[in-house]
């Protein structure tokens, strides 16, 4: 657990890191004077679609990366592990198709997004978004079967927005002189990452392209066919129903749906700040889960799966009710266009859905990890079953909330199903007491905060806030203990600083 527990949180120091760049670069889009709502909601578009680019592109070789690693590990020198050769040729056709398609249909897409002009205008940049995405996904998924979540994390979360930003500032002083300019670089952000990774992996020896098909790919052939097959389908329909709120918005909502998916991004965006833990979580974990599913080490998968659980709700409610006593007053004082004011619902559905996500832990890798994988595909089906007809009949009754209403019922369902088959399968289960105290405490720094400067405003009352709502729960997860990776993080903070 101390290898998971030190790549997380120093992982999560990236992504919070990242997240302070994704913040900075969200102000620069929302402000008032800054880029336009339709602009705004191109780029969260892009990422969306970009998403569903790479699910079909993959054909399931993140999790042959995940659940073979070790088997390539064990048996093969090196120089003779195929296993990246594979996932990237497979990555590259899988891209063609999408290519192909994309060309094929252009017509129809042109004529559902006809509310959408900006897309239509740069459809074509869409392709070396996608492919970047693709390239730079199964890297990363490759990264983490190493054990190297760090850097992938730093790349993805911290460099990546580092370039927006840099974007931001070359069109704010005219080198980049048009809007045109700054989609045509974006666009080339995601293959730009993964070529600066596949140059690390290859300097520090952990890559060595053979175009020889080794003994354990021939051997595991019949399984890792399958495996791919199934996951494929199933990451597919899982990304599908996870960016399907922000395609939804783009083509119902009128009479511009890049704006609705503005003020919706802003809320997602927001949410994600909750979420940050987990991505480093999860990143930590691939690796010695598979190898525990190896050893059949059900101890350890346990270990994993509670404090993972305990450890990603406590950061998730201090995150949900920071954002939610200072949200309004954030957007008056740093003056962000006014229309955005919209988004607080969306933030406090998509928020309990981060929260619940989180509080039942890496379920999704625990699966993935075992011999189980195919239940992934068939809770991924019930997903989209729920999810994509829902976010459409939202859109169209609620507008902008309705996608977050239908997040939040389809998800709980979904992870209410994939933590029951553990349970019933394994006996796993990722709750404890201090799941609950957790939830209480939360609300209870929160109550205290708002009540004591609910009518309060500027920069200074939201530091004040802030300060006083860490502060009391801060003190509530130590005196409780309410998780067991604390006090060792505390005493390695203690002897590195020499107190």
């Amino acid at each position: 657990m101390s290898d998971i527990r030190r790549q997380s949180i120093i992982s999560s120091i990236i992504v919070y890191c990242g997240f302070a760049l994704g913040i900075l670069n969200t102000y620069l889009f929302t402000r008032e004077g800054g880029f336009t709502k339709s602009q705004y909601g191109l780029t969260s578009t892009f990422m969306a679609i970009g998403q569903i680019m790479f699910s079909v592109a993959a054909m399931g070789m993140p999790a042959y990366l995940y659940k073979f690693h070790p088997y390539y590990a064990h048996h093969l020198p090196k120089k003779k592990n195929d296993q990246l050769t594979v996932s990237l040729i497979t990555g590259c056709i899988g891209f063609l198709i999408v290519l192909a398609a994309g060309l094929i249909f252009k017509d129809l897409v042109n004529r559902t997004f006809d509310n959408s002009p900006e897309l239509i205008r740069y459809y074509y940049w869409l392709f070396p978004f996608g492919f970047g995405l693709t390239m730079f996904s199964l890297l990363e998924a490759y990264g983490w079967a190493l054990q190297k979540s760090v850097v992938t994390n730093f790349l993805k979360e911290v460099l990546f927005r580092l370039l927006v930003t840099l974007l931001f500032t070359l069109t704010f002083f005219g080198s980049i002189n048009s809007f045109d300019g700054f989609v045509i670089f974006y666009s080339f952000t995601f293959l730009f990452i993964a070529l600066i990774l596949l140059t690390w992996l290859i300097a520090g020896g952990n890559v060595n392209f053979t175009f020889t098909i080794s003994n354990v790919t021939k051997k595991f052939r019949k399984k890792i066919l399958a495996l791919a097959s199934f996951t494929w389908g199933a990451g597919l329909v899982f990304n599908l129903a996870n960016v399907f709120d922000t395609i939804v918005l783009a083509f119902v909502m009128r009479p511009n749906g890049l704006e609705a998916v503005a003020i919706y991004t802003l809320g997602q965006y927001i949410c994600s700040l909750i979420q940050a833990p987990q991505r480093a979580i999860i990143s930590a974990s691939v690796g010695p889960l598979s190898q525990a599913w190896k050893d059949k080490d059900m101890g350890k998968i346990q270990r994993i799966y509670q404090r993972s659980s305990i450890n990603q709700l406590i950061f998730a409610c201090a995150m949900f009710s920071l954002i939610w006593l200072n949200f309004f007053d954030g957007i008056e004082t740093f003056r962000l266009q006014k229309d955005y004011a919209a988004a607080f619902s969306v933030f406090l559905l998509i928020g309990a859905t981060r929260i619940i996500d989180m509080g039942t832990g890496v379920n999704a890798q625990i699966i993935a990890t075992s011999v189980f994988w195919r239940f992934e595909l068939k809770t991924g089906f019930i997903l989209l079953l729920i999810a994509l007809p829902l976010n459409y009949k939202l859109t169209q009754e609620l507008g902008i909330i309705g996608p977050a209403i239908s997040n939040i019922i389809s998800f709980s369902i979904y992870n209410f199903i994939r933590c029951s088959f553990l349970y019933k399968q394994f006996g796993l289960q990722p709750f404890t007491a201090n799941s609950l105290t957790t939830l209480l405490l939360a609300a209870f720094c929160f109550i205290i905060c708002y009540f004591l400067f609910r009518e309060k405003t500027g920069i200074g009352w939201i530091l004040i806030r802030s300060f006083l709502f860490t502060g009391l729960y801060a003190a509530g997860v130590y005196w409780l203990k309410l998780t067991p990776d604390l006090l060792p993080v505390l005493q390695t903070l203690k002897k590195k600083s020499g107190i």
